[in-house]
């Protein structure tokens, strides 16, 4: 994603300009507590947390990992995982912030949010910047071609080699998979989300969008121009590589984090991780024992 992954879209009957401007205001409000916080040293952000009775979540508006259903309701898996595991750690509320994926890492330094949870994948570089938890899940990659492939479009080196012209999302994984595999990075197209790409792909615009498994084969279940190539793992110098996505937090956080993985794992242990995911599309294949520390490095 996941990759990732991602941006502001909505489903059903809530606007797609009501959810900016909602994202838009709740961002200001959660920007102005930051700035309030952070002229007092917060020192034990897991007992901050407790104090003030919220967590604010920085999410990035992409189902299935933080969305706003048909109802007008936050949810997603990150954000079910989140009320449940900070429920756990004695924080009662989860405030979730929509904002775009390629500002999630500098709107945690800012303290806009306290956490991110947007399917993001664990990688070395974002590793530099922020620490985080092991993984939730696992994920390989998926094309969203037109209907049949009839470029035969099965991995990042099928698109260099058949010159296909490829698009993907802002901050995804997915640039960094393309250009390892010989593609020019000023050649990709990047849209705002999946749904933009599925939608190019089936306008003629593109030949392939990249994206995680998971988002590509819901994005074009609706889709009568456009399907989702097989699941793959990306080839980076010569190995298969499997992504993994968790939360992300603040360097100085490490005992936020440390107490966070605690209940993940025993969430993992009991089966209660997949039943939490499921509902959201994701698969027992897509279950994981990865640690961080061996995505970062």
């Amino acid at each position: 994603m996941a990759p990732p992954l991602r941006n502001l879209i909505t489903t059903g009957k809530v606007p797609r300009r009501a959810v900016l401007a909602s994202a838009a205001a709740v961002g200001a409000a959660g920007a102005l507590g930051a700035a309030g916080c952070s002229r007092v040293p917060t020192g034990d952000t897991l007992a901050r947390l407790r104090s003030q009775g919220t967590v604010r979540l920085g999410i990035a508006g992409e189902a299935p990992y933080g969305y706003i259903n048909d109802q007008g309701d936050f949810t997603g898996e990150a954000v079910e995982l989140a009320r449940i595991i900070f429920g756990r750690l004695g924080v009662d509320s989860v405030q979730p912030v929509a904002t775009e994926f390629g500002s999630l890492i500098p709107g945690l330094k800012t303290q806009q949010f306290d956490v991110v949870s947007a399917g993001m994948y664990i990688t070395k570089d974002r590793c530099q910047q922020v620490i985080f938890s092991d993984p939730e899940y696992q994920m390989l990659d998926s094309f969203i071609v037109r209907k049949g492939n009839p470029m035969g479009l099965h991995t990042y080196q099928d698109v260099v080699r058949k010159k296909a012209k490829f698009g993907t999302g802002t901050g995804y994984a997915e640039i960094g998979y393309a250009v390892a595999a010989g593609y020019k990075e000023s050649d990709i197209v990047i849209f705002q989300d999946q749904v933009a790409g599925m939608n190019a792909v089936e306008a003629g615009r593109i030949d392939v969008f990249g994206g995680t498994a998971l988002t590509a084969r819901e994005v074009v279940r609706k889709s009568a121009k456009a399907e989702a190539t097989k699941p793959f793992a990306p080839v980076i110098d010569g190995k298969k590589h499997v992504d993994g996505g968790g939360f992300t937090f603040r360097p100085t956080d490490t005992k936020l984090r440390d107490a966070f993985n605690v209940e993940i794992h025993k969430m993992k242990k009991s089966g209660e991780l997949f039943r939490v995911l499921r509902p959201f599309g994701f698969t027992k294949a897509e279950m994981t024992d990865l640690t961080a520390e061996e995505l970062c490095r």
